[in-house]
């Protein structure tokens, strides 16, 4: 608890905090605006090939429309955004200096690392909760038409099971944030993460390239979404353990000079 206290502290007098909301906040406005043009059909006509996206997925401006947008932001925007808080929480003490000052308190490496996933977690839900608090009072400020229970249910589990996918695949980051002493290398894995997880994705086998899992299963494009499977899963989760176990051995057992 002292651990985590601690990092509590350092988080909530970073501005890091509320430029990752308002950042991360981007979805549900730009999800309302795509809601517009899909309403106006002079706007739909003049937006070119997103217009024939809309067409051919045949979207319609409602609810599962709407929520279904801010899923696929997790499932995409997401791995960005949680790693660059992963990048954050586990870098700052090497750019701040700070590294060996934490060695020294009196708790151990492995709690220390613990508060700092636990922080990554909380923070990483805080958003997509503020995004989808965010996005209920745009739609009800855009009057959309009302879903059935069944409906509500199947998004919201679609959400938030988005989102756990997304953060497990997100602890690895902490490994190249500790190795690489500071946030060039994680942002820099990040990076490349997304590059590879397209480039996969388009090929037909984003099923099995764990960053990619989180935006076929949001149905960022639904004729992959199908691909996954039980072993994607598995490779989700061990990819999030692999990362964990990696993160707390390299820095119970490596020499910080």
């Amino acid at each position: 608890m002292n651990a985590l206290q601690a990092e509590w502290l350092k988080l909530k007098n970073a501005s890091i905090l509320w430029v990752s909301f308002i950042a991360f906040g981007l979805a549900p406005v730009m999800g309302a605006v795509f809601i517009l043009i899909m309403r106006d059909p002079e706007a739909l006509a003049n937006a070119g090939a997103l217009s024939l996206k809309i067409e051919a997925m045949g979207i319609k401006p409602d609810w599962n429309a709407y929520l279904g947008i801010l899923t696929q932001a997790i499932g995409v925007g997401g791995v960005l955004i949680f790693g660059f808080v992963a990048s954050w929480v586990f870098g700052r003490e090497y750019t701040d200096g700070t590294a060996k000052d934490l060695l020294s308190l009196p708790s151990s490496r492995t709690r220390i690392l613990n508060a700092k996933f636990i922080i990554y977690v909380f923070w990483s839900l805080a958003l997509v909760i503020s995004n989808l608090l965010t996005g209920l009072i745009l739609g009800w400020l855009l009057q959309l038409p009302m879903m059935e229970t069944e409906q509500i249910i199947k998004q919201l589990t679609l959400y938030f099971n988005t989102t756990f996918l997304t953060i497990i695949i997100g602890t690895p980051i902490a490994f190249f944030a500790l190795r690489g002493r500071g946030y060039l290398a994680p942002l820099g894995f990040v990076a490349l993460t997304l590059v590879v997880a397209q480039i996969i994705a388009a090929t037909g086998y984003g099923a099995y390239f764990p960053w990619a899992v989180p935006g076929l299963f949001s149905g960022i494009s639904p004729e992959y979404r199908e691909s996954i499977n039980e072993v994607s899963y598995a490779i989700v989760f061990f990819t999030g353990i692999t990362g964990y176990l990696a993160t707390i051995i390299y820095w119970k057992y490596t020499d910080q000079q």
